[in-house]
């Protein structure tokens, strides 16, 4: 197949990390390798335009989301449109089912085939955020049946999120995991001076790296370690990340006694690495999590990880693993279950689990939801039956 521009348009990315910043990465990434043109459009403090390790990265500006520690969103559709017209896709892919939906009715208008990426459930989102079970379900069906209408086909990366589809009938969802960087996360990057600065020899070390927001439940984190304190156990957290919550959560810690050290948003990759190489559990609380990178990026470090079971993240982690319903002596208890495995397998078994989740496996997917790639060429079903 001859080269294919791939434009990707993408809100609500953290400024400097995130799950969804390294997926656009890694996949960008991918499809340049694979001889393709990626796009990338995502908004910012200011215009920009450069060529990358992941292709084109053009910057438009966006305001600020109240509340939300960063997130900015692409706001003027019309200079959108034009950035459309004038770049002439061959493909569009689309990181965000809200604020930029009618990019679904513009690729039909010019023949190009879009694809919107699932990145989190409709309904566990408004769950997270107050809204009753029966009316966030209501709510999230009917943004869905919109959603798979407007596009040619609905990208998502487990069956975790592929369900809320299928529970509309959508007939154009296609499957692509997400991936893990191999070579950058693996158990050698363990640093017992980094853990020493954290953890005496005979605690426990917990880790948290997520943002820290409201969809992403860290409290639930805090929760599990107040309960394992309670039970006597000598455990301390340390979370990387930033978000709205913090100040709340650093006040809470520092209220009750908890032994929880909060290292913001750690730029420093190899560092991170090592951090999540040198704890002993990574800690996963997000209940709206459809595919959980940090979780992975953990556990191809050696490290379990205990996730949430409302998530998608059951699903990845496997046995490899543990999974606790939404509350602190839940997580706790699964905290207790992975440390009573002798250590030498438990990281064995994490790390074989990331083995499963490639980067090159995710990609040639991904390619294969555009019909970029010559051997997997699916026909586009027709969206709701």
């Amino acid at each position: 197949m001859s080269s294919l521009r791939i434009v990707r348009l993408a809100n609500f990315v953290a400024p400097a990390s995130g799950g969804l910043r390294t997926a656009l990465r890694e996949l960008g990434k991918g499809f340049k390798a694979a001889g393709h043109e990626p796009v990338l459009i995502v908004p910012g403090e200011r215009a920009g335009d450069r060529e990358t390790e992941q292709g084109r990265v053009i910057t438009l500006p966006g305001p600020l989301l109240p509340g939300t520690g960063g997130y900015r969103v692409l706001t003027d559709k019309r200079r959108v449109a034009r950035l459309l017209e004038e770049l002439a896709p061959d493909r569009l892919e689309v990181s965000d089912r809200t604020t930029l939906r009618w990019t679904g009715k513009w690729a039909r208008r010019a023949r190009v085939l879009a694809v919107m990426v699932s990145h989190e459930t409709a309904d566990g989102v408004l769950r997270t955020w107050g809204l009753p079970e029966n009316l966030s379900r209501r709510a999230a069906d009917a943004l869905n049946v919109r959603t798979a209408h407007t596009y040619a086909r609905v990208v998502c990366t487990t069956e975790f999120a592929e369900r809320e589809f299928v529970r509309i009938g959508a007939r154009n969802v296609v499957r692509a995991p997400l991936g893990v960087d191999l070579v950058e996360r693996h158990p050698a990057l363990r640093d017992p001076g980094l853990r020493a600065r954290h953890a005496g020899a005979d605690q426990t070390l917990l880790v948290m790296c997520s943002r820290l927001s409201v969809e992403k439940r860290p409290g639930t984190a805090l929760d599990a370690l107040e309960a394992l304190v309670r039970r006597g156990r000598r455990v301390v957290l340390v979370v990387a990340g930033d978000g709205p919550l913090r100040e709340r959560l650093e006040q809470r810690a520092l209220e009750r006694g908890l032994p929880v050290t909060f290292l913001g948003h750690v730029g420093d990759r190899g560092l991170l690495g090592a951090l999540q190489a040198s704890a002993d559990v990574c800690l996963a609380p997000g209940p709206a999590e459809t595919f959980g990178l940090a979780a992975l990026e953990a556990m191809a470090c050696g490290t379990p990880v205990v996730a949430s079971t409302s998530s998608a993240l059951p699903e990845v982690i496997g046995s490899a693993g543990a999974t606790a319903t939404d509350h602190g002596d839940a997580f706790a208890d699964a905290v207790q279950m992975l440390l009573d495995r002798p250590e030498r397998k438990r990281r064995e078994a994490a790390r074989a689990r990331a083995e499963c989740f490639g980067w090159r496996t995710a990609v040639e997917a991904f390619l294969a939801a555009h019909d970029a790639v010559p051997s997997a060429r699916p026909s586009v079903p027709g969206g709701i039956a």
